[in-house]
């Protein structure tokens, strides 16, 4: 059972096992919660030791943490909007002893002069991953911490802001990699155009025969190559809540997920 805790401001936090308890994660116990979808995140971002890793819209750190946890000697940089969850964040570091490896970042992605105010005066990164908001400003349910309702909701371009961050801070041929919404491939697709080609599309089903429910998308910087439907991850057996061998190895054991 996840520890539980309350925070200067009367928040409940949780702290959760990830990676089968490689990693301990402080985290409100309300609201917005990283699960799977940031687990299978961090495993598809195709990091080597000595690589620098960007987090964009970290909240508490758990998609750039898992890298870490995978590949001894990458780097990451996590950069989040809210004050509250970039404080987590940094916690999270300290609590799992990444303190060498790790920095938060706490800015707003959209705004002008994002990539030199988060200490990126030219392209550094190696590799950049997204858990973008899912849902429209309006229509999501807001996480306790969230002092602006757009720490955990999209507004117009968000994704075209992000991608176009992405684009000015990877190095030539760097990754980028985010998880979405199967029903928001186009927009994906769309905001990736231009910048990055190589273009992956994985999708995740809950269970064989069913309709896919995530996209994880990657694309490398300045390609031309072709865009590729990869083999599907498919969660679940039977009707059963039990995780196949792919997904458990990635999710207990830390295993990656591979986006060729």
């Amino acid at each position: 059972m996840p520890a539980s805790t309350m925070s200067s401001d009367a928040i409940a936090i949780s702290e959760d096992a990830f990676l089968g308890g490689r990693l301990s994660i402080r985290q409100p116990q309300r609201g917005h919660r990283s699960g799977i979808d940031a687990v299978l995140l961090g495993a598809a971002c195709a990091a080597a030791s000595g690589d620098l890793i960007v987090d964009l819209g970290a909240a508490t750190g758990v998609a750039g943490l898992c890298v870490l946890a995978r590949v001894g000697g990458a780097r990451a940089t996590l950069i989040e909007i809210d004050a509250e969850a970039a404080a987590l964040a940094r916690e999270n570091i300290a609590l799992n002893g990444l303190e060498e490896r790790a920095r938060v970042v706490l800015q707003d992605l959209t705004a002008r002069g994002a990539a030199s105010a988060c200490g990126f005066a030219r392209p550094a990164a190696d590799h950049v991953i997204a858990n973008p908001p899912f849902e429209e400003i309006g229509k999501a349910r807001v996480s306790p911490l969230a002092n602006r309702a757009r720490a955990h909701a999209a507004g117009p371009g968000m994704l075209d802001s992000w991608s176009r961050f992405a684009a000015a801070i990877l190095k030539p041929a760097g990754t980028f990699t985010l998880i979405h919404r199967a029903d928001a491939l186009g927009s994906v697709l769309g905001a990736l155009a231009g910048r990055f080609g190589s273009l992956r599309v994985k999708p995740v089903h809950p269970r064989a025969g069913l309709p896919a429910t995530r996209i994880l998308v990657s694309g490398v910087k300045g390609s031309r190559a072709p865009l590729q439907i990869l083999a599907p991850l498919v969660l679940h057996a039977g009707e059963g809540h039990g995780f196949l061998d792919e997904p458990e190895s990635i999710l207990r054991h830390g295993a990656p997920l591979s986006m060729n």
